[in-house]
């Protein structure tokens, strides 16, 4: 490199400067290409351990599996065709083996199985387990939702003739529900409260359905009415939501009284300044009226709260208090007793700006400080309020909108 600067600027050699540039430009393109190769080295690989750390990976494997089982799950379900069942019922063994297999997906919840042999041989739906159960009462058996509302892909006489449907103890869909729901079902749902209030939102759906001979039907094991059957099962349940509610409320109660006794000893003893000098009149300052509105704010909101939670321990915990009366109350408590601690906060805050008015680097870090109860409430008992909340107003177990018609002409009961 030196021998061809030193002709080009003594010699004046112009070959030897065309030769030059290229080397130049050779270099510089190697180098532009080593520099953007080293990120694209280490691009895939951070990339790849990115997926891992965050799920993205797994989520990525999870949605091919399920892409490619629906695709073999197409392929099967031609084979399950009105025209092909009649060779396909001639080998038991294919058959109990279709049979078990949608019986375990509606034990399952496997919705999605269902609707696509469904859809090619709409006449499946009837098929009936050893018990003598349809695929229907499974799905209430085992609290499968999504399962239970292919039913309405039936028209109004059969979906009623449905769920007129015995087993071989003579129970029908209403005597189903008696039966106590899975551990796997119960435990996705925190509390026996919640889950005494799903048990009955499912019995009531059913209620709804149901036909007036359907509500007043016996079985055979027990003599009894599906609603007799429901409240023997579900004895030790309502027992231990009514455990479960009293401790909350018991808990709660006493933080809430807490509360008043503290607010209203508050509310006759004013703070004033440490120092005297020229602030203004307490009237007349910000921090003053913050003072006696968070006062008054959190006053009424613990007292409700007591009240609430006093309801809630003297109610007579009945089954169907469980699905709103009880609820409701425990919503409205912690509400108001979370309004309570947010304003006691607000109280404490304002009451430090009005007795150190001119040392704020003290009240400022302390007010920070005082949000730690509102954080703690936040990050235990939020979520029980949300959850009590969604399961009483928002969610909808049933969905009465389905794709799925089931044309199989006319049920027997």
């Amino acid at each position: 490199m030196y021998v061809c600067i030193r002709n080009i600027v003594v010699n004046n050699d112009r070959a030897t400067y065309c030769m030059y540039m290229k080397l130049t430009d050779y270099f510089k393109s190697c180098c532009t290409g080593w520099i953007w190769n080293v990120p694209a080295m280490f691009q895939g690989s951070i990339m790849e351990n990115f997926c891992k750390i965050f799920g993205i990976s797994r989520i990525y494997e999870m949605k091919v599996n399920h892409f490619r089982v629906h695709e073999i799950l197409v392929c099967m379900c031609k084979v399950l065709t009105r025209e092909k069942k009649k060779e396909l019922w001639e080998d038991n063994k294919q058959a109990e083996f279709v049979e078990a297999a949608m019986f375990q997906a509606a034990e399952r919840g496997l919705v999605e199985f269902l609707t696509e042999i469904l859809k090619v041989n709409p006449y499946l739906a009837q098929i009936k387990n050893k018990k003598g159960q349809n695929l229907f009462q499974v799905a209430v058996e085992c609290r499968q939702a999504e399962v239970f509302n292919l039913i309405h892909g039936f028209n109004q006489d059969n979906r009623k003739a449905c769920m007129s449907m015995k087993d071989g103890d003579d129970n029908n869909m209403l005597h189903m529900m008696g039966i106590s729901s899975p551990s796997s079902q119960t435990n996705r749902i925190r509390g026996a409260a919640l889950q005494m209030q799903n048990e009955l939102q499912w019995f009531k759906e059913l209620e709804r359905m149901a036909s007036p001979e359907d509500l007043e039907a016996e079985n055979d094991t027990l003599d009894m009415t599906p609603r007799e059957f429901f409240s023997k099962n579900h004895t030790e349940l309502v027992k231990e939501g009514e455990k479960s509610m009293k401790d909350t409320a018991t808990s709660c109660t006493v933080v809430g009284a807490l509360i008043v006794t503290m607010m209203f000893a508050v509310a006759f003893t004013l703070p004033t300044p440490l120092k005297d000098n020229s602030t203004p009149p307490l009237l007349y300052r910000r921090a003053f009226r913050v003072f006696i509105i968070a006062d008054a704010i959190s006053l009424f909101t613990s007292t409700t709260s007591v009240v609430l939670f006093l309801g809630i321990l003297t109610s007579r915990y009945a089954e169907d208090d469980f699905l709103s009366s009880l609820p409701r109350k425990m919503i409205l408590g912690l509400l108001t007793l979370f309004l309570s601690v947010a304003a006691m906060v607000i109280v404490f805050a304002s009451a430090l700006f009005i007795i150190l008015p001119s040392d704020t680097w003290i009240a400022l870090p302390t007010t920070l400080l005082a949000g730690i109860p509102i954080a703690s409430f936040i990050w235990m008992q939020f979520p029980f309020l949300v959850e009590i909340f969604y399961s009483t107003y928002i969610r909808r177990l049933f969905d009465k909108k389905v794709h799925v018609k089931l044309n199989v002409g006319k049920l027997v009961r």
